[in-house]
């Protein structure tokens, strides 16, 4: 048992140690030739596969593409016996059918690219030569790829012979033996011209021509078109006015459709407004109507609760004030008690006390009321001993002060604007100054009516003639003062007054 395992196990290190050295990969360039234990040779392009060691071989075919320089090597004559050197490129590879690739291992199996291109440039050189020989040089040097071609089909024969494929065959340079080619380039120069000048001539008459048929049929296709062009705008501008009445009337029933349904819209909104504020008012009244209902019964509840919490309030107050008033009747009991004991003991000395200050207070009033009395007493008998000459010396000394009383809202005017004069000539301001004198005049016309004394009469007491001669006579209300010449009469009653009088109106 151990053995078979053994032989087993060498089998596999045998099998794979085949696989590995015996693997191999071909590139899409080159074909790998796998021959030796087989019969027919095994052939791997762009594929891998296995070659058993020891047994087999591998061998490589190139399959790139080749370029191979074919050159005549001296100058061979052409057709009409003119003597050329040619130089050409032919690209060539190994054909990778089945049948190609078997002639091709035969020739080139192994070999490099140039030991291909030394195999095979004798035999395309050969088939260019004999191509040579059989065309002229004019045709030559006119058409290079057809002898291009004509050497490629040529040599194919060849080298379908070696499994060679010729993809292309282009003439690179020709040259001469007697330099013939630049005279044929000249000679064909010369007739280019000519015919190029032919050409031109023939080419302007035939413009010319061609101008003056071309602005003809242009005149024509513009009157033409100018036609076309005015009916076309005439019957666009008939299609386009029809086309305005139509458009101007579908847009007035448009207008019109759209302002009754715009009206009929707004008589909706209208009515569903009304609706809505009609549902909104009630619903807000009933809503203001349960906020109402909800307001009283919170303010039941509040007027409740603040009643039973006043009344508690109120018990509780009623309480400690009835607690209070006992303490304060208590104590004014207590201190009433305390001062009527006080009282009681201070009662004698505070009545004897009382009754000496009030003999006291009462003997002082009586003197001073006796003291006033006995004053008003002499102030009356003063007075009753005033006669007019006094009276009139007392109206005399408040004179001074009445007219300053009097010219007082005169000498508050600012300013004053006098305007023509008076009644008998005098000016504006002779009429001012004379304000004071003439109210002063009135004042001793009101006074003298009041009091029965003329304030003239006094006043002349002073005067010259009142010194001098004593002719002065004074009207009072207790009848009349007649002072005459010499010693001088007084009145019945008494001088003593009179003579005061003139005394202070002396020393005044």
């Amino acid at each position: 048992m151990d053995i078979l395992v053994l032989v087993g196990i060498a089998l596999g290190a045998l099998i794979f140690l085949v696989v590995v050295m015996g693997y191999v990969k071909a590139p899409p360039d080159v074909a790998f030739i796998i021959s030796g234990f087989r019969r027919k040779p095994k052939i791997l392009i762009g594929r891998a596969g296995i070659r058993i060691p020891f047994l087999e071989r591998k061998d490589n075919l190139l399959l790139r593409q080749i370029s191979v320089d074919i050159k005549t090597n001296g100058f061979i004559p052409t057709e009409d016996f003119i003597g050329v050197s040619i130089d050409a490129v032919a690209k060539i590879r190994i054909k990778n059918d089945p049948e190609g690739i078997q002639i091709a291992m035969k020739n080139f199996l192994n070999m490099n690219e140039q030991m291909i291109i030394h195999t095979i440039t004798d035999s395309l050189q050969g088939n260019m030569r004999e191509i040579v020989g059989t065309i002229k040089l004019r045709e030559l040097c006119n058409d290079r790829k057809k002898f291009g071609d004509e050497v490629q089909s040529k040599a194919q024969l060849d080298m379908d012979n070696l499994g060679i494929q010729i993809i292309s065959c282009n003439i690179q340079t020709i040259t001469d033996e007697q330099e013939l080619i630049p005279q044929l380039g000249q000679d064909n120069m010369s007739q280019i011209q000519k015919d190029a000048s032919i050409a031109k001539a023939n080419a302007d008459r035939d413009v010319a021509i061609a101008t003056a048929q071309a602005q003809r049929e242009a005149n024509d296709a513009q009157v033409e078109a100018n036609k076309q062009i005015a009916e076309k705008n005439n019957e666009l501008a008939i299609k386009r006015a029809d086309l305005k009445v139509v458009e101007d009337t579908k847009r007035a029933e448009a207008e019109a459709a759209f302002e009754i349904q715009r009206q009929i819209q707004n008589k909706t909104i209208e009515s569903e407004t009304v609706n809505a504020q009609i549902a909104k008012a009630e619903r807000e009244a009933e809503l203001k109507q349960r906020e109402v209902l909800v307001k009283q019964q919170e303010l039941a509840a509040s007027i409740e609760r603040t009643a039973d919490a006043e009344k508690y309030k109120q018990q509780k107050e009623a309480e400690a004030k009835l607690i209070q008033q006992q303490k304060e009747a208590e104590a004014i009991l207590y201190r009433q008690q305390q001062e009527a004991e006080a009282i009681k003991a201070k009662g004698l000395a505070e009545a004897e006390a009382i009754r000496v200050k009030g003999e006291a207070e009462a003997a002082a009033i009586r003197a001073k009321g006796e003291a006033e009395a006995a004053a008003m007493d002499k102030k009356a008998e003063a007075y009753a001993k005033y006669n007019n000459a006094a009276i009139a010396e007392m109206m005399v000394r408040i004179i001074p002060e009445v007219a300053r009383e009097i010219a007082a809202p005169i000498s508050q005017i600012d300013k004053i604007n006098i305007y023509g004069g008076g009644s008998n000539g005098e000016g504006g301001a002779a009429q001012i100054s004379g304000i004071t004198p003439t109210v002063l005049h009135q004042v001793f016309d009101t006074m003298s009516e009041a009091t029965g004394v003329d304030m003239r009469e006094i006043l002349k007491a002073n005067t010259y003639d009142a010194k001098v001669n004593k002719n002065v006579n004074i009207k009072g209300a207790e009848g009349i003062i007649s002072v005459a010449s010499g010693k001088g009469a007084e009145n019945e009653k008494s001088d003593e007054p009179a003579a005061k009088s003139k005394t202070e109106k002396k020393d005044e």
